[in-house]
């Protein structure tokens, strides 16, 4: 609860928590464009593969062009830095190698988040990972690199799985049962085919919003096709230790008045296989009419009345439950991305502490078929034409030997593969000198011992 006043006592010691941003998309340019009203905070540089993209994204938000200066060595990103300016390049390992005490990752891409974050936690950086891509494939082994060398290794705040990290806590941190954690979205079943081509459509984005705002096809995609939601419940999974349900996630349009009477156990009147899970919730019925009071922007948490006082308690203080009392809700309706990321650089910092982590490998995402697969083809990743994310539980992704959702990006496949169906390793080449595949591979090492003992 005091956040703002430790940045405030580091801007009055002229110490400011000296910041590295590498990717300079959407998420970075709402962090980029607070940090800068932010006391005590200081943005060091920003890498991005092109340099002008990560100015615009200064000039956009209104910095000043006289702070902003293009280096690509080390040194001259530390001087630039002395002289109370930000440094754009091209050169991440530079900047990683910088006098600073955080790198927020945020390129989306997962071998270059693993890559980011491995390398951060060797300069002895915290580490903030926006790229839940990266973070679903192998938080749970970057947390433990994080906790080895004595670094925070966060969620970033304002990003949904983040802010469900914290309502979980919440419950948990009171005393109370968490029975469902999870989201809002848009979603109808069809979506899972869209491709980048069908997506604006799906959305009824004019040609001219396209061409005039921060619309990557394929990243929008990922949203409307289930995969990004798939990955962050992942995400949550495993910072949590909720398990996905068998059938992994269903989209039921829910809204926030009926979360508590839908989102519990079948056994009890709702739509669960078992407490202590995550569920996406659309904010449209699958005839496409709009649901009640939707969450498509939010997060929630249902949480359960442990006795027979605390179901009292919450009829005393006008908490909506269902029709036995135990079962009540609380909601977010929005998630602002990165206008609150400060919030995870200022608590690693200063408190050494993470908004959420990845902790243990319990959920995974899948990769499935979106349509008849040709032997030889190159898969093309999240949102793009041939596979969509499906949310897995970890021991299941084993025993079948799944190929996750993070190493399909340039994946050849070696023989047909069924629309619907979900790959596993046996169907794709994959490039294993990637350092995102050994420790992938690592992990995956790790969880069977435990499953074995």
């Amino acid at each position: 609860m005091n956040l703002h006043a430790l940045l405030q006592h580091r801007a009055r010691d002229n110490n400011p928590v000296k910041v590295g941003i590498i990717g300079a998309g959407k998420f970075s340019t709402m962090f980029i464009s607070q940090a800068r009203f932010t006391p005590g905070m200081q943005i060091v540089g920003i890498a991005d593969i092109d340099p002008q993209k990560a100015r615009q994204a200064c000039l956009r938000t209104g910095w000043s062009e006289d702070i902003l200066s293009f280096e690509n060595s080390t040194d001259a990103i530390n001087d630039t830095a002395r002289r109370k300016k930000t440094a754009i390049t091209e050169n991440a390992m530079a900047l990683i190698a910088a006098e600073l005490d955080v790198i927020v990752e945020i390129t989306g891409v997962p071998e270059a988040g693993t890559v980011h974050a491995w390398k951060a936690l060797d300069a002895d950086k915290h580490v903030v990972m926006v790229n839940v891509e990266a973070d679903c494939l192998l938080g749970p082994v970057l947390g433990q690199k994080a906790d080895a060398v004595g670094r925070v290794y966060s969620m970033a705040y304002g990003d949904q799985p983040a802010i469900i990290a914290e309502q979980i806590d919440w419950a948990r941190a009171v005393g109370l049962e968490v029975v469902c954690a999870g989201k809002g979205t848009r979603f109808q079943p069809e979506y899972h085919y869209s491709t980048p081509e069908t997506v604006w459509q799906h959305y009824g984005f004019s040609e001219e919003q396209v061409t005039t705002g921060d619309y990557n096809a394929q990243m929008f995609n990922s949203f409307l096709d289930g995969t990004k939601s798939a990955i962050e419940m992942c995400a949550v999974s495993n910072a949590s230790g909720l398990i996905p349900q068998k059938k992994g996630l269903q989209f039921p349009p829910v809204g926030t008045d009926n979360l508590k009477d839908t989102l519990k156990p079948s056994s009890e009147g709702g739509i669960l296989e078992h407490s202590g899970t995550v569920e996406v919730i659309a904010c449209e019925n699958r005839d496409g009419s709009p649901v009640t009071n939707d969450l498509r922007w939010g997060v929630y948490v249902v949480f359960k009345a442990p006795t027979a006082y605390v179901k009292r308690c919450f009829a005393e203080y006008g908490l909506r439950t269902d029709a036995t009392g135990e079962y009540s809700a609380l909601y977010r309706p929005y998630h602002l991305i990165g206008l609150e990321l400060g919030i995870s650089v200022a608590s690693a910092a200063l408190r050494n502490e993470a908004t959420g982590s990845s902790k243990e490998f319990i959920a995974d995402v899948a990769a499935v078929a979106k349509r008849d697969l040709k032997a030889g083809e190159v898969l093309d990743g999240e949102g793009g034409f041939t596979v969509f994310g499906r949310l897995v539980q970890a021991g299941d992704s084993l025993q079948n030997a799944y190929l996750p959702m993070g190493l399909t990006g340039d994946a050849r496949l070696t023989r047909p593969v069924a629309k619907d169906a979900i790959l596993t390793y046996a169907d794709v080449e994959l490039d294993e000198n990637l350092l995102s595949f050994t420790l992938r591979k690592s992990m995956e090492k790790e969880k069977r011992k435990g499953i074995s003992r």
